[in-house]
């Protein structure tokens, strides 16, 4: 049987660079080599694209090395398709894209709106499911007008900032200041004093031009994932129990003991049905396809208020997306699988559109 080939897209014009890398290196060995041929793509901070030459298409443990990314890669159309020339200038066809990049130009459209010119199957949602998974202010407008239940929030420009004040009296304190695209809580700051509030909104605006101000909700973090196409469907549910005053980015990634995941989540059966079915419900607001994970808080009432959707969640081997579907019985090769034909399925139902009168 041939092999499907799959370029793997890691690294990235992004503040989660490093994360992209860590979940690629766990995506390249839990894929099936016996089923699919990898080609692996390096994108620096720069956006230069680069290929690694070296085999990865064995058994064996790998870790990325950026330094084997020496050969710059063109892209150009070639009968529909996208052509990667590796060193003798022949061109590589690719069956399937899976960009494993977090963050600006890697999940918020604009690598998947490439992939669309390009004409080529890609793992992961749409242009418009990323994009507007991508920007939280965007994404609550979206949510509130289906209907879902979300916590308060302002919006910030740097040429339309509300005062402290006026943030106190809509979204009490503490809150939280946030860039619109960004995620793993990176440019996140907790506000609960006037004095620190002009420091959290330059240090969201250094990864945005513009920034969500939301207010602080006293409840768990529960996480679920999503996986599908229009007929998606939801894992078990699992919690974040972070360590810090909120799940920051060092607690995510730097501190060891920065946080707990459990899965299941100790939540009562009726109540992890409803965030289920919530988190597919936000998964179909903003236009997901192929995986998601859907983000709530669950108060100490019961009551349930969205967070957020990441279109891309992390991959590694202690990232929340993997392990909620393997605590619902699908392993981390065969999620892989899923996601690659779920982006195969996709893209066979584009091809059968008209593209004339």
């Amino acid at each position: 049987m041939k092999k499907i080939k799959v370029a793997i897209l890691f690294g990235g014009k992004s503040a989660e660079h490093e994360i992209s890398i860590r979940s690629a290196e766990n995506v390249v060995n839990a894929i099936d080599k016996n089923k699919y041929e990898l080609v692996l793509i390096f994108i620096d901070k720069a956006g230069r694209w680069f290929l690694d030459l070296s085999n990865k298409n064995t058994n064996e443990v790998w870790s990325i090395s950026i330094d084997t990314f020496k050969d710059p890669i063109a892209y150009s159309f070639n009968g529909g398709g996208f052509f990667i020339p590796d060193a003798s200038n022949t061109p590589i066809g690719i069956d399937v894209f899976f960009p494993i990049l977090h963050g600006p130009f890697g999940e918020d459209g604009t690598i998947q709106g490439l992939f669309r010119i390009m004409d080529v199957p890609f793992v992961g949602c749409d242009v418009l499911g990323s994009a507007v998974a991508m920007d939280k202010q965007v994404m609550k407008r979206l949510l509130a007008e289906a209907g879902l239940p979300m916590g308060k929030y302002l919006t910030a420009f740097r040429d339309e900032i509300p005062t402290f004040e006026q943030v106190e009296k809509e979204l009490g304190l503490p809150f939280y200041v946030k860039p619109a695209n960004m995620g793993s809580s990176v440019g996140i700051s907790r506000v609960a004093e006037k004095e620190a509030y002009q420091d959290a909104l330059e240090f969201a605006f250094d990864y945005d031009l513009k920034v969500v101000l939301e207010e602080n909700i006293d409840g768990r973090e529960i996480e679920c994932a999503v996986l599908g196409n229009r007929l998606a469907k939801a894992s078990v549910v699992g919690q974040i129990k972070s360590t810090h005053a909120f799940y920051s980015y060092s607690s995510k990634y730097l501190d060891e003991q920065g946080y707990q995941i459990i899965i299941p989540a100790d939540v009562a059966p009726e109540i992890q049905q409803e965030i289920r079915q919530i988190a597919v419900k936000v998964f179909k607001a903003l236009d997901g396809s192929g995986l998601g994970r859907v983000d709530v808080f669950l108060k100490e009432d019961g009551t349930i208020l969205v967070n957020e959707m990441n279109s891309m969640p992390g991959f590694t081997s202690i990232s929340m997306y993997p392990m909620l579907w393997k605590a619902s019985g699908i392993d981390y090769p065969d999620l892989i699988d899923n996601l690659i034909e779920l982006a195969l399925e996709r893209y066979s139902e584009f091809k059968k559109l008209k593209t004339s009168i």
